[in-house]
């Protein structure tokens, strides 16, 4: 068995045990956050482009699943694919004008676009404003499988992101990601190859956008809560350094980080203020000791181990 299969087959039966031995709350808030670090790596680690207003993805699909589930009375799944769908679109509006300008400009299109999102999320009778949406039910699967059981919530949320995974997963390596890969290195190679990249850049942008709103939308569900932090500009600050934390470009690197910043936030809670310094600390000192995340750089030296161990083993 290769390494890869026994590290996945491994990582699986561990996210299966795992609710039976921690909080179930807890590790379904990493697994949102995970799926939320993994959409904003599709558009940054594989096409080089940063934005700094995925939380308007994030808290648009929070919302809307919220309102469509407690008020007009949505089924769980119709509510997140209606908090999608509407980040999809959200999306293709924001990434239609962002993709037109690069580098620092496309960044702070995307932060101001966001802050447009948050002032109506604030001023909008429907979000409940500074209050949010509160109690909002968890409801029947199809109607049919009560998800107020925590256990039953936790699988679902594990399907939903281990499906998110691998939609990423498919993506990166089919010929639209190497497509990808190619305007991340070199845009201006890649449209002398005759591809036009805005299209491809878009399309990318709002995939990203769509798993960033189904991982809002599950949020909601899971915390029964959505609210403007959701929607703030520190959410989407805080996607950016869990997904350099774990690995910029890696499948895996984006869950390691987002594990990591969502154990020490809630580890950490009880210092106030310090947490933000705490965490700020944390993430230099992982920067400078890991330049590749630390999936990045810890990923080839396991691989190398492995293939010395497998050589010698054959000898």
């Amino acid at each position: 068995m290769s390494r890869n299969k026994v590290i996945y087959a491994v990582a699986f039966a561990a996210a299966l045990a795992a609710p039976h031995f921690a909080y179930p709350v807890f590790l379904m808030q990493i697994l949102c956050f995970a799926l939320y670090a993994s959409a904003f790596n599709l558009l940054f680690g594989y096409t080089g482009l940063l934005s700094f207003g995925h939380a308007a993805f994030f808290g648009s699909a929070a919302y809307v699943t919220g309102h469509t589930v407690k008020v007009m009375g949505f089924t769980p799944e119709l509510g997140i694919l209606a908090g999608a769908l509407t980040a999809a679109a959200l999306g293709l509006v924001i990434g239609g004008l962002a993709i037109r300008r690069q580098g620092i400009y496309f960044a702070m299109i995307t932060f101001a676009l966001a802050e447009v999102v948050y002032f109506v999320a604030l001023q909008a009778p429907f979000t409940g404003g500074e209050d949010g949406l509160q109690s909002v039910p968890r409801g029947k699967l199809f109607g049919l499988i009560d998800l107020s059981n925590p256990f039953r919530m936790y699988y679902f949320v594990l399907a939903i992101y281990i499906a998110g995974l691998l939609f990423i997963y498919r993506i990166t390596r089919s010929p639209f990601g190497q497509v990808l890969r190619g305007i991340r290195e070199n845009e201006a190679r890649t449209i002398s190859l005759g591809y036009k990249t805005d299209r491809y850049k878009l399309v990318a942008f709002v995939l990203s956008a769509t798993l960033a709103g189904v991982a809002g939308g599950t949020k909601t569900l899971v915390m029964q809560l959505a609210s403007l932090t959701d929607v703030h500009w520190h959410k989407s600050g805080e996607v950016v350094m869990m997904t350099l934390l774990g690995g910029v470009g890696t499948i895996a690197g984006p869950s390691v980080g987002a594990a990591l910043v969502v154990t020490l936030n809630e580890t950490l809670a009880e210092l106030g203020e310090w947490v933000t310094f705490i965490i700020g600390a944390f993430f230099v000192a992982c920067v400078l000791a890991f330049r590749r995340g630390i999936v990045g750089t810890l990923g080839p030296l396991v691989a190398r181990n492995w293939v010395k161990r497998r050589s010698s083993t054959d000898v």
